[in-house]
């Protein structure tokens, strides 16, 4: 392997279309994002088809504008990650089969990446991971705490048994009237707001790291319709901290408690969710007192995007796992897949 390995990513899993060129797994040369939420917010969420049709129009324009901002050409790179799964199978195949043409065209080594490993590598980019480390993954689809001890090494040690989070913000999000995407706008809001309304706090077995977020949304949904039908007026702010406070609670008390059970000195949080400043800072304070090292990636760097599944890519390329021009898109994958 060459001291310099270059590395061309693609993500498409759903509705951002990006491409990257990452450098030992670490260094950024260029990430070109290109989101579609304009598109969707009309239809209040992701429309599967739309976001594949702009990933179709946009993906040539993406690689193109990638090289160039990198000053780099394809014989200059030594592999082609991609997000292979999970995600949006439509997205997903549109990703797949451009960097399967690459591959191709160009004689290079492709590499299949889980998206969700890809969200963990994001802090490699800004921060080292130190091992043996827990990850807490918060995004619209995932919720989960996982447990590392070396590179690629992923044990799932809790994860939700409904609801993701960031679902469970965009559902209560529609309930009070925000537009979408309506995570970001519950999370501004909640600052502002005052926790009136005590909503539950599901903790599952004493001893279990799995998530439950339907019966808070549920207790969310029936809080309004409660006060719409004795004609009280409902606040968003209140409703938006009394939820937020609720969520945060409990991925924090569940993160801490499985760092502290598995003896790690650092957490990193992965995901979409992971930009919301109301977790962020309780993080920060709980992990202080415990002198937990917190590994939290800059907002752009914690919503999709193809420099993450370049850094993970570049830990798969040199443990040896390849594709071939058989991958195809997976809308569900185990994240265990790298630790067999």
């Amino acid at each position: 392997m060459s001291k310099q390995t270059l590395i061309l990513a693609i993500e498409t899993s759903c509705d951002e279309t990006s491409v990257s060129v990452v450098e030992n797994g670490k260094h950024i040369l260029s990430n070109s994002v290109l989101s579609q939420i304009e598109s969707h917010k009309r239809f209040g969420g992701v429309v599967p088809e739309v976001a594949s049709r702009h990933h179709v129009e946009n993906m040539t324009i993406m690689i193109d504008n990638a090289l160039q901002t990198a000053e780099k050409t394809m014989s200059d790179i030594d592999a082609i990650a991609v997000t292979q799964g999970p995600g949006l199978i439509g997205a997903l195949l549109v990703g797949v089969n451009a960097a399967k043409a690459l591959a191709f065209a160009h004689q290079k080594p492709l590499i299949p990446v889980h998206h969700i490993a890809g969200h963990v590598y994001a802090n490699q980019l800004e921060q080292d991971l130190k091992f043996p480390l827990i990850a807490l993954i918060v995004s619209g689809g995932h919720t989960e705490l996982v447990y590392m001890k070396d590179h690629l090494n992923f044990e799932v040690i809790g994860e939700t048994r409904d609801d993701a989070v960031g679902e469970a913000y965009d559902k209560v999000a529609r309930t009070i009237g925000l537009s979408y995407p309506g995570g970001p706008i519950i999370d501004q809001l909640a600052a502002e707001g005052e926790d009136l309304y005590a909503f539950p706090r599901v903790w599952l077995e004493p001893d279990s790291y799995d998530f439950s977020f339907s019966g808070l949304k549920s207790a969310v949904i029936n809080k309004l319709h409660n006060l719409n039908q004795k004609g009280e007026e409902i606040d968003p702010k209140n409703v938006a901290t009394s939820f937020q406070n609720s969520v945060v609670e409990v991925l924090v008390k569940k993160a801490m408690r499985a760092c502290e059970s598995y003896g790690v000195k650092q957490l990193i949080v992965a995901g979409g969710v992971a930009s919301n400043k109301g977790l962020r800072k309780a993080l920060e304070v709980e992990t202080q007192k415990r002198h937990i090292e917190l590994s939290i990636p800059q907002p752009k760097l914690c919503t999709d995007n193809a420099a993450m599944i370049g850094a993970a890519g570049y830990y798969i390329y040199q443990k040896g796992i390849f594709g071939d021009m058989t991958l195809n898109g997976k809308s569900s994958m185990d994240l265990e897949m790298y630790s067999v």
